[in-house]
């Protein structure tokens, strides 16, 4: 793998990720038309990296606006740790047991079946992007036609999107955020308030993501001595792949707020349509 292809995954990734578009899905199809095994342990330590500097993108953009949603007394403190922590566990449950009942069950004839061998099915990819797709955009046209009234996010609401934050989990083109955002736009949760939760959930969850796919990639290296060394010829660059995904992940922010403030959502739901038919029609054709 190249520094090229490393700064140009960074940036899909690092833009992609923050936008309701799947980074998972276009990460994965542009390394296999740069020729890159999106299974390979070295893919998996770069991703890790990349989701490192999206992560702390994230932080870096809401930091003020959290001070101000999450910290402003002691109460709404409490309150909203209440809220993301049972949102986080309910994703949890379901996350954990929708793995568990692919690999029992839809894998079942496959030798020691782990859901990551999934990541990588293109028609898989292509079907869950065009449901995102049709979830963004159905969000976002009732979204614009809802009452002006708001609803408030209260335990209930965090646990809807918590459940569909963990449905998202296996499935590489299932977008996250933009699942959880228009779950939220659907229960009526104002615009601004659902970005900042979602993008709180993600803060939780991005470290135990991280910790996961580092030691299933140390399992399959086996710390043999040429696999550290492969891992330390790639560690460095990765580094510099998590500071560009960092820079992308700021512009993506920064697009989506703006978007979602200004009622374009529905807009990445169009994309993610389009997006769909194109990994369709590209594994079609032998990619």
């Amino acid at each position: 793998m190249t520094l090229i292809q490393i700064l140009i995954l960074a940036i899909i990734q690092g833009a992609a990720e923050l936008l309701p578009v799947s980074s998972s899905a276009h990460v994965i199809v542009a390394e296999k038309l740069m020729g890159l095994d999106p299974t390979a342990p070295e893919m998996t330590l770069l991703l890790v990296m990349l989701h490192t500097g999206t992560m702390f993108a994230v932080i870096f953009y809401f930091w003020k606006s959290w001070k101000e949603s999450f910290f402003s007394s002691k109460k709404v403190f409490l309150d909203s740790l209440k809220f993301i922590v049972a949102a986080t566990l309910v994703t949890g449950i379901a996350g954990l047991t929708l793995k568990f009942l692919i690999e029992k069950f839809f894998m079942k004839d496959v030798p020691h079946a782990e859901i990551e061998q999934l990541f990588g099915n293109m028609n898989l990819i292509s079907a869950a992007l065009a449901t995102v797709g049709l979830l963004i955009l159905y969000a976002g046209i009732k979204n614009r036609s809802a009452s002006a009234v708001e609803r408030v996010l209260g335990l209930k609401e965090s646990c809807y999107v918590g459940a569909v934050q963990g449905i998202c989990l296996p499935f590489r083109g299932f977008s996250r955020s933009g699942a959880t955002i228009s779950t939220g736009l659907l229960l009526g949760i104002s615009r601004r308030k659902i970005e900042e939760f979602s993008f709180a959930l993600a803060v939780v969850l991005t470290p135990p993501i991280i910790v996961r796919e580092v030691m299933r990639l140390l399992h399959e290296q086996h710390t043999s001595a040429s696999s550290v060394s492969g891992l330390s010829q790639i560690f460095i660059p990765s580094l510099l792949g998590m500071v560009f995904s960092f820079i992308a992940g700021l512009v993506a922010l920064k697009w989506l707020s703006n978007w979602l403030e200004n009622g374009r959502w529905s807009l990445f739901g169009i994309y993610c349509l389009s997006a769909s038919a194109i990994v369709y029609i590209l594994h079609q054709n032998g990619i």
